[in-house]
This record gives structure tokens, C-alpha cells and sequence, in this order.
């Protein structure tokens, strides 16, 4: 009997083993994302993950995702905010445009090219524009656009506004 009860318990830790070491994993890709206590984004937030945050899922569910954190917290995150795939080293900074809170890139781009995108012209570029007579109109305009910034706020009011993302119905 002794040796019935001992086998069963051992098939049954093998087999929450094997559920621990085969859960799927996800990651934080997008920067403000939350644990919500339900699967709406205006329920509570549990907590902030961080962008490269471990998350194991515990349901998938559509848009919104069941799942527990590296220290045990469980709730619910957008879909749109995690990968299956573990995000790579950030390319640029906080820039201020749409990317402080929209999902950061990871295609693999040269520091350099990724900076001077958000500077502006290039100086090949700026020399070009110059020799062929860009006028200068279009140059201050292209500074306005360069200069413009746009807050998280600002980022989350479109969202919402558009029904876009996780605030889609």
C-alpha cells in the first residue's frame, strides 16, 4: 500500500514537473505595461512590468493573457504588450516620439543610423539639400516636425480615442 501511495505521489510531482519546466513563456515588449487584476483595461493595476519582464502563461485568453510574474503575482496583460520570443537589447533612447511608449524596436540597426534618424539630416543629406536649392521653408518645417514630442498621455488619449489596442472593444 506504502509503495501504491509513494508511486502516485512521485507520478504526480513528475507531472507538475514536466507543467513547470514545459509553460510557455512570454515577455514585455512595450514600456508602461501593466498586470491587471481582470481582463480590462480599466481594471486595477497589480502591477508595472518592465520592458524584458518573464512571464509564464497561466491562460491564454483572446486579447488578454493570463499570467504569472517571475515573483508570483498573477493577473492579466494585453496581448499586444508580451512576445513568445525574448526581446533583444534597445536600439536609441527615449526620444520623446511615438516609441517612448509604443513598443521599442528590435530590428538590429546601428546606434549611429537609429540617432541620426531623430537629429535630423545627415550631413551628406544637409549638403545635398543646400547644392540643390531646398527652399528654406521646407527646412524649418522639417525642424518643427523633427522638434515635436509626444507624451505618454498624449500616446494613450489616441489610443482610447481610436479603440485601439487594448482599449479596442
Amino acid at each position: 500500500m506504502k509503495k501504491r501511495a509513494l508511486g502516485g505521489a512521485l507520478l504526480l510531482l513528475a507531472l507538475c514537473a514536466g507543467q513547470v519546466l514545459g509553460a510557455e513563456k512570454r515577455w514585455v515588449v512595450s514600456e508602461g505595461t501593466t498586470l491587471k487584476k481582470e481582463q480590462s483595461v480599466t481594471a486595477a493595476n497589480l502591477a508595472d512590468l518592465p520592458v524584458g519582464a518573464e512571464l509564464t502563461l497561466v491562460e491564454g485568453e483572446g486579447r488578454w493573457l493570463k499570467v504569472q510574474t517571475a515573483d508570483g503575482k498573477e493577473g492579466w496583460v494585453y496581448a499586444g504588450r508580451v512576445s513568445d520570443t525574448q526581446p533583444v537589447a534597445e536600439v536609441g533612447g527615449g526620444d520623446g516620439l511615438l516609441g517612448d511608449s509604443m513598443q521599442k524596436s528590435q530590428i538590429n540597426t546601428a546606434k549611429a543610423d537609429s540617432a541620426r534618424s531623430v537629429r535630423g539630416l545627415s550631413p551628406e543629406t544637409a549638403a545635398y539639400a543646400k547644392q540643390h536649392g531646398t527652399p528654406e521653408a521646407l527646412k524649418k518645417e522639417l525642424d518643427k516636425i523633427l522638434a515635436r514630442k509626444v507624451s505618454n498621455n498624449d500616446v494613450k488619449a489616441f489610443l482610447k480615442e481610436g479603440k485601439i489596442g487594448e482599449y479596442a472593444q
